[in-house]
């Protein structure tokens, strides 16, 4: 298969890269496994029965604060060690989780378990644009699409085995005298512990940021931050083809998650509203599912843009999520949901691959930080405006064909203005006449 064919490539031919991959692969583990505890805790308790509204304003306490940090994180993207970035957040999440185990353990969920979910998770995004940044110092130019298809796939895949084994840690400690979440959190806290040991292997200096092309530029960025978010803004609206990738990958953040929202909500309130141990497990068999799209995204993606054009993929992939979404997602049946998933993993991370690329090819490394902890912000932003529409949008069961219908919509208008403004279906030209049909 191609894709095992660009893994072996890569690990076998860029020594660098295969430790940065490392890290990736074990800090995302752990992601998953800290996950299953947090949904196991708050959103599949039996005496907790989870709305729009409070889905909603979970993620914006969870995701907002940090979206308005994000672009002053960006700034010392630009100026600090990354790969020292890179072990300092996996030993403050450690830290972070082991204060979570704390309160877990005692039963409370108030605003101190919620400000540390919230700083665990703001240095998870800040970790992962760290390694986007990163990735070109690995890799050489020609071979960023085939990392950008493999390292953030292979990335959510281990995410994927980290909630299967968040879940199977879960089920073998439910009769133990400590609650189950305490154990998944422990295993999550020394996953992060090992993400930080991996780090120590690649050079300080490697990863950047390539202060030597622009030393003065960055100096004032660090000193004068506004400036420094001004002068990225301004850079990356200066680069045509990043920026139109920014914007079709916030289009498709927020209906991705308008969905993510409603199939929660159907399996706890539609197809298992008395089950909650069964509806966990259907969620995480969608997500399963979607991942597997996930997967076919980097076989496809590296494939597909060696006989088209980047933004050509990215049309198609809207195209294939737009449809999906209407046969069979309007069947409302759990073996269409797993279908459609896996359509809307496949197209989401077909344009996250082709869109890292169109930033990593299009923007100067003193500026990328800056630039990719903008893009966090936009999946975060989008992806609390998602949840708060869909709060005031779908029902109490997330069954709503008008929101699918919607959703469908928008996703075809997206490829075609998509489409427009980056050349792919030009304005039509004027028509020629011959001269000899010519007036005088």
């Amino acid at each position: 298969m191609q894709f095992l064919i660009d893994v072996r490539t890569l690990l076998v031919g860029y020594r660098y890269f295969r430790r940065l991959f490392s890290v990736r692969l074990v800090s995302q583990f752990s992601d998953g496994i800290f996950q299953v505890a947090l949904a196991s805790y708050v959103l599949f308790s039996p005496e907790r029965q989870p709305t729009a509204g409070g889905i909603a304003a979970g993620f914006a306490i969870l995701l907002l604060p940090f979206s308005l940090l994000g672009p002053f994180c960006g700034v010392l993207l630009d100026r600090w060690s990354r790969r020292q970035v890179l072990l300092g957040s996996n030993l403050i999440r450690a830290a972070l989780v082991l204060a979570v185990v704390f309160f877990v353990a005692r039963g409370n969920d108030g605003p101190g378990f919620f400000a540390l979910i919230l700083a665990c998770l703001s240095v998870n995004r800040f970790l992962l644009a760290a390694l986007s940044a990163a990735l070109p110092h690995v890799v050489p130019t020609e071979r960023l699409v085939m990392a950008n298809a493999v390292s953030p796939t292979c990335g959510t895949l281990a995410y994927l085995i980290g909630l299967v084994a968040g879940s199977s840690v879960a089920a073998l400690s439910q009769g133990a005298a400590t609650n189950a979440e305490t154990f998944v959190l422990l295993v999550a806290a020394l996953g992060y512990l090992g993400g930080a040991l991996l780090a120590l292997r690649i050079p300080r200096t490697l990863l950047g940021p390539d202060l030597a092309s622009a030393k003065q530029a960055v100096r004032e960025a660090v000193h004068h931050v506004f400036r420094g978010l001004v002068d990225g803004g301004r850079h990356v609206l200066s680069r045509r083809p990043a920026t139109l990738g920014l914007a079709a990958i916030g289009v498709q953040r927020f209906f991705y998650s308008v969905q993510l929202v409603a199939t929660i909500l159907l399996y706890r309130n539609y197809f298992e509203p008395t089950d909650p141990s069964a509806a966990l497990a259907g969620i995480a068999t969608t997500v399963l599912a979607s991942g597997l799209g996930f997967g076919a995204a980097a076989l496809l993606t590296p494939i597909a843009v060696r006989r088209m054009r980047k933004e050509t993929w990215i049309v198609l992939l809207f195209m294939a999520a737009a449809f999906a979404l209407l046969v069979p997602g309007a069947f409302y049946t759990e073996p269409s949901m797993l279908v459609a998933a896996f359509v809307l993993g496949l197209a989401a991370q077909g344009i996250k691959i082709c869109v890292d690329t169109l930033v990593q090819e299009n923007v100067d490394d003193v500026y990328r930080g800056r630039v990719f902890s903008f893009y966090d912000v936009i999946f975060n932003v989008v992806f609390v405006g998602a949840a708060a529409f869909a709060a005031v949008t779908l029902p109490p069961t997330g069954r709503s064909y008008a929101i699918l219908a919607l959703s469908s919509a928008t996703y075809i208008g997206a490829a075609a203005v998509y489409a427009r403004l980056t050349g792919i279906w030009p304005r039509p030209q004027p028509r020629a006449y011959p001269e000899s049909s010519r007036l005088p």
